[in-house]
């Protein structure tokens, strides 16, 4: 019996006569668009609102120092060693034990585990969940790093527009009527990435009755919950899940470190039994080091003023970032909604400028954001609007990459 390979590519190399054959799986998927633009971010002389990076002076700094010494002064083999795949127990204990406290999420149903960042949920759920062809629906926009999550798996992703106050409910119910094999409804309910959206209280009960009655779970998102600027905090929808329908996932990389790379995810142990088999194969666990930092960072150290503290760092740049939107943007017909939270706003054009070649020549004049068709569940479709970044760059450089697209908009008009 012979068999045949397609091989997708061969080395040019003269001396090279390897024949590299890739899985069907990622035969299809392609670099992102956007990174034509990210690679001019590394310039020096770029002023990047394209990043989603925390700003510098919200890490505890010496905080984390402290508590790493203590930790391999005291106890360095606890920490150096292999440990559990479901995570260190007393970060586990102290998570558990805040979300129950502070958003009554979690019940005897559901089990808590700790990640390698809040993007291997996103991996893990869908390896656990999704067959190729199954449908995942998403806000439209959504967070490329999901979507490309759900991509890896051959989802066939549906995407649902997002009106001020969160998805629209009616083409959310049509989808789950019509839609093959949905396994569940992804959704960042608070300051959403790109869009800035927050879900309405009301919404939020209604996605979650339709998922009930639909059959179908959902994949509840919350990076940027804790960064509330402003407005009342509204309850997940985790805390309505009397049915277990739903996976809160929530993560350290805004609220302490991205680079200690620490998510979570709380959801039916059913599910979460079959995630941490899949994470066994991945990575074994979470490091362990990073997990000790966290749980003494709560327990130990002042963890809801450093809360506070991010907030009120946040409400500063956001409303100085909106301020130089109203002055340089709004005037030539750049709009945008005002956020209640978290690091990102969404920029409209005016009908009849290409957003793509504004974005384009928004890098010529050095200055970078990120084309909204990037956050599409179809990159091919249309789209008006672009995504600004207000917590990395300074003061000085806000104002600077702002000014120079309120410009560059004013030439086009």
């Amino acid at each position: 019996m012979t068999v045949s390979y397609d091989p997708i590519f061969k080395c040019k190399d003269d001396d090279c006569i390897m024949e590299y054959v890739l899985s069907e799986r990622v035969k299809t998927l392609k670099p992102s668009a956007i990174r034509e633009i990210f690679k001019y971010a590394a310039d020096p002389t770029v002023v990047s609102l394209s990043a989603g990076n925390p700003a510098p002076e919200a890490f505890p700094v010496q905080e984390i120092a402290e508590i790493s010494n203590k930790i391999l002064t005291e106890t360095p083999i606890a920490a150096l060693q292999y440990s559990v795949t479901e995570g260190y127990p007393p970060l586990r204990k102290a998570v558990g034990d805040y979300m129950k406290k502070t958003y009554n999420v979690g019940t005897d149903r559901d089990e808590l585990i700790i990640t390698s960042g809040a993007q291997q949920v996103m991996d893990l759920l869908t390896k656990s969940t999704v067959n190729e062809g199954d449908t995942v629906i998403c806000e439209a926009p959504s967070f490329i790093g999901s979507l490309n999550s759900f991509r890896s798996y051959n989802a066939h992703l549906c995407g649902i527009p997002l009106e001020s106050d969160g998805m629209n409910i009616e083409c959310l119910e049509k989808a789950l009527q019509t839609e093959k094999n949905v396994r569940f409804i992804y959704i960042i309910a608070n300051f959403q990435n790109p869009s800035g959206v927050t879900t309405s209280w009301e919404k939020r009960q209604k996605i979650y009755e339709l998922a009930k009655k639909y059959n179908v779970m959902i994949l509840e998102d919350n990076p940027y919950g804790e960064l509330r600027i402003s407005g009342e905090n509204i309850p997940p929808i985790k805390s309505l899940d009397q049915d277990g329908i739903v996976a809160y996932v929530g993560s350290f990389s805004k609220i302490l470190s991205p680079g200690m790379r620490l998510g979570y995810v709380i959801a039916p142990k059913e599910i979460v039994q079959k995630m941490v088999v899949c994470k066994q194969g991945e990575d074994v666990h979470t490091n362990i080091w990073a997990q000790m930092v966290a749980e003494k960072f709560m327990t130990e150290y002042d963890f809801n003023g450093h809360l506070e503290n991010l907030r009120t760092v946040y409400r500063k740049k956001a409303h100085f970032c909106m301020d130089l939107l109203d002055k340089y943007l709004v005037p030539n017909k750049i709009t945008y909604q005002p956020i209640e939270g978290g690091l990102f706003i969404w920029c409209r054009l005016p009908d009849g400028v290409n957003m793509v070649d504004f974005c384009k020549q928004a890098v010529l004049r050095k200055v970078c954001v990120v084309p909204g068709n990037a956050f599409l569940t179809d990159e091919a479709e249309q789209c008006s609007s672009f995504r600004i970044n207000f917590s990395t760059p300074t003061d000085e450089q806000l104002e600077k990459g702002i000014k120079i697209l309120g410009e560059l908009a004013k030439e086009i008009l």
